[in-house]
C-alpha cells in the first residue's frame, strides 16, 4: 500500500476512536446527571402550582389494580395510586418513582394504562426488565400480583 492510503486509514481510525470516546462520555454524563428540565416546567414546579387532577375516563372493575407497590429493594414500601397517566420508573429526576438502585437506568421502564389493563414497557434499559425470569422486549400486560423486576427492585400492581 502506498503512504497516502495508510495515512487515510490512520485518520479514519482516529476519528472513529474519538467518536467512541465522546459518545461514551455523553452516556456517562446523562446517567450521572439525568436529563435537562426546560425552564417552563421548572417555573411551574417552583410556583407550587398543583398538577391538574386526572378524572378517570372509565369505571374501574372490582378486580382492576388500584396502586403500584415497590415490594423489594432499597425503595420497598413506596406506593403510588394508579390513574390514567403512565408511571415512569428509574433513577432520573423526571421519574414518577425514583429508584435508588445501581442496576436501574435513568429512564428504565414505564407502566402504561390501556383500557382496564396495565402494560409494562422497557425503555431501552441496560440491565433489562423482567416478568418472572423472562426479559421483556416489547410492552407486556401485567396482571395484579405479578412481580416485575428492574435491577434489584421488584414492583407489582395491587388491588
Amino acid at each position: 500500500m502506498d503512504e497516502l492510503t495508510l495515512t487515510l486509514i490512520k485518520i479514519g481510525f482516529l476519528a472513529l476512536l474519538w467518536l467512541f470516546v465522546l459518545s461514551s462520555v455523553s452516556v456517562i454524563k446523562s446517567d450521572m446527571f439525568g436529563e435537562r428540565v426546560d425552564a417552563s416546567r421548572l417555573a411551574t414546579a417552583k410556583a407550587g402550582k398543583p398538577p391538574k387532577p386526572v378524572k378517570p375516563s372509565r369505571r374501574q372493575r372490582s378486580n382492576a389494580p388500584t396502586r403500584l407497590v415497590i415490594s423489594e429493594g432499597a425503595n420497598a414500601g413506596i406506593t403510588v395510586p394508579l390513574s390514567a397517566q403512565p408511571i415512569l420508573l428509574g433513577r432520573g429526576a423526571d421519574a414518577t418513582i425514583r429508584l435508588d438502585d445501581d442496576y436501574v437506568s435513568t429512564r428504565h421502564a414505564r407502566f402504561v394504562p390501556h383500557g382496564d389493563d396495565w402494560y409494562i414497557e422497557d425503555l431501552g434499559s441496560t440491565n433489562g426488565t423482567y416478568i418472572g425470569s423472562q426479559r421483556i422486549t416489547t410492552p407486556m400486560v401485567v396482571a395484579p400480583g405479578v412481580q416485575v423486576r428492574l435491577g434489584k427492585t421488584t414492583a407489582e400492581l395491587k388491588k
